[in-house]
């Protein structure tokens, strides 16, 4: 089954249903089908060909779905761009990836204009937002679905590649880890993660999705949108995250669910309008990316809203590990269980399987993996057929796995292991404090010491000693920070993690340390 095949099939058997809704627009599966169909005439007409790259660079916009499942009928690759990079840093990435073109709404064009220009590719021109709506009320359309060569015929993906299923997702991490690298994503792959989303969510037909988070990262894309349109289901789409708008269109809307990140959690939990949203039409809220803080999962249970962990990467997917709606308010703060078709171990430094209560290595074997790396085939993190995550988890007595943190971040002072996450989790349960992040730092008698950076709340008086108070009674001695520092920000990625390597080189030139070796 071809990925664009299920909206073909839901604009024939539900065409008047109403598939995204964006700027204040709905758009139903017979138009989104409509739109998909001449965009795959047009990308033909333009030369695009199995196997080229087609870059996107712009917000959250029905055209970037548009453009994957035309992408997707041709056997061509969608190539998400993060707009919040630097412009060498895009380029970098269009010349990796050898992209044959570029697409940008409006408010990217210049930008998109320099980097064909520096990458000598293609510009195209495909109307977004209230534009195409415009376009598709003024075309002559048929009113349903064409028959084959009504338009110049889309090629058949599963006729390519001798019959394997065709690469349709090139995503670039967001690179707290280093060079960003390109995780190449089958069309088989992204159909086996919406399975697996659709059982975790238990979607149908009539559930409703509010989309704020990147399209531009899997996590936005595939581990709620996608997944919704494969089952039918309908799409709100905003542009970009805001706390206020979020919470109106919850409360206006009443979508049945949304997915949301410690960061945009945080907003959500500390806008004016939150205690006073109406929040009954959320069947379940889903949350990923990082460890979630205890409070934030207590603030939307309180109101009788399940917070749904999802565990994953660009690499996997990313839906891998999930705690389902029946198993949230009985297991808060775990990653819940192995998704459909999804086989999970942890392995520990010997390379065995960790013995159950103790840390180790998420490792993850599924169909919706992806294939590979892009130019990066002999790439360690796949070994045996596992992809090897770089997190690491306990797995307790009922089956659940908690995520720890990073085997990169994990601390080792004086011989113990310390996860950044425990500490992490501490301060953000204290109002006075906005954000934090924990670290290790090289240290003569310790090994490493743990460094904790806090940036406070507006006019909060706190200084270092009430930090370390923070702790007393809840984590061992050992574990607890040696030195505190306050910082007015934390370098962060597109979806609110903290980039530690940028933080390891402010701490550097704060606490005048030598240059720090690590795996950041």
């Amino acid at each position: 089954m071809a990925l664009a095949s299920a909206i073909e099939g839901h604009a024939r058997r539900t065409p008047g249903h109403t598939a995204l809704h964006f700027a204040e627009r709905d758009i139903s599966y017979l138009q989104l089908w409509q739109r998909v169909e001449a965009q795959t005439a047009s990308l033909i007409l333009h030369g695009v060909r199995p196997g080229d790259r087609l870059a996107w660079l712009g917000l959250n916009d029905p055209a970037m779905l548009v453009l994957l499942f035309a992408l997707a009928r041709i056997g061509a690759i969608l190539l998400p761009l993060n707009y919040r990079l630097a412009q060498a840093e895009l380029l970098a990435i269009l010349e990796h990836a050898r992209a044959a073109l570029i697409v940008a709404d409006s408010s990217h064009q210049a930008v998109a204009q320099a980097l064909a220009a520096g990458a000598k590719i293609k510009l195209l021109d495909v109307v977004t937002g209230a534009g195409i709506d415009a376009a598709i009320d003024a075309a002559d359309l048929p009113s349903e679905p064409t028959q084959a060569g009504d338009n110049p015929p889309a090629i058949d993906p599963g006729r390519l590649q001798g019959g394997a299923a065709p690469p349709v997702l090139l995503v670039y991490s967001s690179g707290t880890t280093g060079q960003p690298k390109g995780a190449l994503h089958t069309q088989a792959g992204l159909l086996a993660n919406c399975a697996a989303s659709i059982d975790m969510h238990q979607f149908s037909g009539g559930d409703h999705v509010l989309t704020v988070l990147p399209m531009f990262h899997v996590g936005g894309l595939c581990i709620q949108t996608l997944p919704a349109l494969v089952a039918g289901a309908r799409v709100t789409i905003h542009a970009r995250f805001d706390p206020a708008a979020w919470l109106a269109d919850v409360q206006r809307l009443r979508p049945t669910t949304s997915l949301l990140v410690p960061a945009t959690l945080r907003a959500v939990l500390a806008h004016p309008t939150f205690d006073a949203t109406d929040l009954s039409s959320l069947r379940l809220l889903g949350a990923g990316s990082s460890t979630i803080p205890a409070s934030q999962i207590e603030a939307f249970h309180a109101r009788g809203v399940p917070v749904c962990q999802v565990y994953g990467a660009t690499e996997t997917g990313p839906v891998s590990i999930c705690l389902k709606p029946l198993d949230a308010l009985g297991h808060a703060g775990s990653a819940g269980r192995a998704a459909l078709n999804v086989a999970v171990r942890l392995v520990d430094d010997r390379g065995e399987d960790a013995p159950q209560g103790e840390v180790g290595e998420i490792w993850i074997r599924a169909p919706n993996v992806m294939s590979r790396y892009w130019r990066d085939d002999g790439n360690p993190a796949f070994a045996q057929g596992w992809f090897h995550s770089g997190d690491l988890a306990r797995l307790d007595a009922d089956g659940f796995y908690w995520v720890v943190g990073r085997s990169k971040d994990m601390i080792i002072s004086g011989g113990e292991n310390i996860y950044p996450a425990e500490l992490e989790n501490v301060l953000a349960d204290c109002p006075l404090i906005q954000e934090a992040a924990v670290l290790g730092v090289p240290d003569e008698q310790w090994g490493e010491a743990v460094v904790a950076v806090i940036v406070k709340t507006t006019d909060a008086l706190l200084d270092e000693n009430a930090v370390l108070t923070l702790f007393a009674g809840k984590l061992a001695r050992f574990k607890q920070p040696r030195r505190v520092l306050f910082a007015a920000s934390l370098p962060k990625t597109a979806l609110g993690k903290v980039q530690k390597a940028a933080l390891l080189v402010w701490l550097e030139q704060e606490m005048k340390l030598p240059i720090i070796p690590s795996g950041y």
